[in-house]
């Protein structure tokens, strides 16, 4: 089992912060929790579901199951999990109007998972892990649990404000084993942790007796292209079967609506205001 520094566990009260401390948090500390992004109906259904899933050991353990990509494919709830409401709300003061989804990952950590490596999910110039979804500049990743992370059963494992850092050790190709300053996050089934890619994170040992299950659903501003227009394409037939509400997150995974390398240095029409900067952001209610 791998080796993990003493497991420091991250207390806040996340039903307590208000739109503008949840801001905050993922924009400083670079992740959020939101309890209860799932109602336990939805768990149970999602449950149901993950269990009918194929699935394939990763590299490291075949104690960590995954079914990657695909899985938005392959139930209505499934594709109907992109755009749901609160999530999309959330994301929406933090991103903006204008949203892609690049992604649905299915992943199950079983007794005896030996924890997941920090890492990040933003590689500027692409990877063989990550492709070159990886360089998009800006991701958010939405982890939905469908089970209680408690200290034995593979809590989220992070480092925060890591995606701050102008270090070489922040390099987004490193990993680490574990980290003297990272934090565990128990959450109760049904929460989500919003992550921002560039973030050093994991998750602890499954210690416990009973798996633990998560859909993570990956999304980008529109103009935070990738840095090579060579991300697969969607099968246009799967995605014209989708419902409209669904169908206006699936635009051209490699569209950069925000690149312009000719723009000038005073171009016409500028704006006044722009509230996704503010500095009073943080202060929203």
């Amino acid at each position: 089992m791998t080796t993990m520094e003493p497991m420091r566990l991250d207390e806040t009260d996340w039903a307590a912060l208000t739109l503008g401390e949840r801001i905050k948090h993922i924009e400083l500390e670079g992740y959020l929790v939101i309890p209860d992004l799932l109602s336990a109906e939805q768990v149970a259904r999602f449950k149901k579901l993950t269990a009918t899933l194929p699935t394939r050991a990763v590299d490291y353990s075949d104690k960590q199951r995954t079914r990657r990509d695909i899985v938005h494919w392959d139930h209505p709830e499934f594709a109907e999990l992109i755009a749901h409401p609160p999530t999309i709300a959330f994301l929406t003061e933090l991103l903006g109007e204008d949203i892609v989804f690049l992604g649905a990952t299915y992943a199950r950590s079983e007794p005896g998972h030996p924890g997941i490596s920090l890492h990040t999910d933003g590689q500027p110039y692409g990877s063989q892990i990550f492709g070159f979804a990886g360089s998009c500049p800006v991701q958010v990743r939405v982890l939905y649990y469908l089970d209680d992370l408690t200290t034995e059963v593979s809590p989220f494992l992070v480092v925060p404000r890591s995606h701050l850092s102008l270090h070489a050790d922040a390099n987004p190709y490193a990993r680490y084993a574990s980290h003297p300053e990272q934090v565990a996050v128990p959450a109760k089934a049904g929460s989500a942790v919003f992550l921002n890619h560039r973030c050093f994170h994991g998750n602890c040992p499954n210690t416990g007796t009973r798996l633990r299950e998560m859909l993570a659903y990956l999304y980008r501003p529109a103009w935070a292209g990738p840095v090579e227009p060579k991300i697969p394409a969607w099968d246009e037939e799967k995605v014209a079967a989708l419902p409209l509400h669904i169908r206006r997150f699936f635009v051209d995974p490699n569209i950069r609506r925000g690149f312009d390398f000719h723009h000038p240095n005073k171009p016409a029409n500028m704006r006044r205001e722009a509230p996704g900067i503010d500095p009073s952001r943080w202060e929203r209610v």
